[in-house]
């Protein structure tokens, strides 16, 4: 005798209804997955084996890489930074002669998205020798460079296909500092607009100065502020700057002194006041060390600075209400000479590159304590001196 089941037409709602469900769930890890894709570009000295700018595919979710190659032959790209929707990628040249004239150049490339290659889209003089760094203003309109051994910097706009103009400013400094090695002229190490975009901070480790400009955003020119500028210790060396998300503070790492001095800030005059000066290295370190990168994290909690000598990132934590630092740990870069290291923008992983072992580490953030827990993952790229990290869907 056979009984038919009194909800066939239920059991089979109920199937269906569960397969839609599973399938709903497939398809939202799969958008997902898609949406944390990312690019990490590296800049590289060149001469040594290395041909120009390297990729890497980048999963900030389970933190996994996987290499894309050389994306760009260009001659040493040893800083980079690209644009906020990931269109370009500009490049210094860190050179001190190009088409018979004492200057570096400039290269903007086109970034393609799904194979993570670079075509070069220009290539123009950076308008002095040695170029070392670039920033982009907050409206992404303008690039900013700093020419360290032409002891200068320069604004340049930017067209909607992504190619510079002529620039907006120019400006020469001059002068010395107590150093004669390191110091005997100008050497422009950074440029960057403060977060309201209104003012342009330098840093000149040859003159021991942090120059202030107002910026106008609607030409790209720079004039001098109402403090044109302040000064750290005699022969520190001011290189690298971070902001504070808050707008309040100002953290410089000093490369000669290995010492971070903290500004608290002032929007409407752009003025500097110091607040603070701490050191990189611990008190027993024994040797010669020269401070190189500087960064806070996105809550503006921690912040963290790379020392070249003792290999080392040092981790400090923040006084939200006056800026103050106070050291959490020192952990070893994995490598020597850690130039370079950047924060992915979940805030969850820091790259560190190191220059002189042709490895980059990659390290997990504890998000309470924000030290950092060295992973197993260790790529390797000769002569690696900047990363940046491109979010491509």
């Amino acid at each position: 005798m056979i009984i038919a089941s009194p909800f066939p037409g239920s059991l089979r709602r109920h199937r269906f209804l569960k397969f839609i469900c599973l399938l709903t769930v497939l398809l939202v890890a799969s958008a997902q997955a898609l949406a944390n894709e990312y690019l990490v570009y590296v800049g590289t000295y060149t001469g040594k084996g290395s041909d120009g700018i390297y990729a890497y595919r980048f999963d900030p979710d389970t933190g996994k890489t996987s290499p894309v190659g050389l994306v760009a032959a260009t001659d040493n790209p040893s800083f980079l930074v690209v644009d906020p929707d990931a269109r370009f990628l500009y490049a210094v040249n860190e050179l001190d002669l190009f088409r018979n004239e004492a200057t570096g150049t400039i290269s903007v490339f086109v970034v393609d998205r799904g194979s993570g290659k670079l075509q070069r889209l220009q290539q123009i003089s950076s308008l002095g020798a040695g170029p070392a760094h670039l920033s982009l203003d907050k409206s992404a309109r303008y690039l900013m460079v700093a020419n360290y051994n032409g002891g200068n910097v320069a604004v340049f706009p930017i067209g909607k296909d992504g190619r510079l103009g002529r620039h907006s400013a120019f400006i020469q400094d001059a002068g010395s500092s107590v150093n004669p090695e390191r110091q005997a002229g100008p050497h422009a190490h950074f440029i960057q607009v403060t977060n309201d975009n209104r003012f342009a901070i330098i840093a000149d480790l040859g003159l021991d100065k942090l120059f202030v400009y107002q910026f106008d955003a609607n030409t790209g020119s720079l004039t001098p502020g109402t403090s044109r500028f302040v000064e750290v210790n005699p022969g520190a060396g001011p290189r690298h700057v971070a902001f504070a998300p808050s707008g309040k503070f100002v953290y410089v790492v000093n490369e000669l002194a290995s010492t971070v001095t903290v500004f608290a800030y002032t929007p409407g005059s752009g003025a500097l006041h110091r607040q603070q000066s701490i050191q990189t290295l611990p008190k027993d370190f024994v040797g010669k060390n020269t401070a190189a990168e500087i960064a806070v994290d996105a809550q503006g909690r921690f912040l963290y600075v790379s020392n070249r000598g003792h290999d080392s990132i040092a981790v400090f934590s923040i006084d939200t209400d006056n800026g103050h630092l106070k050291i959490n740990e020192w952990v070893s870069s994995g490598g020597k000479t850690p130039r370079h290291f950047v924060i992915d923008p979940t805030g969850k992983w820091l790259f560190a590159a190191n220059q002189n072992s042709n490895t980059i580490t990659l390290f997990q953030i504890d998000q309470h304590s924000g030290r950092l827990i060295p992973t197993s993952q260790l790529l390797t790229v000769i002569s690696p001196v900047c990363v940046q990290i491109v979010h491509i869907r």
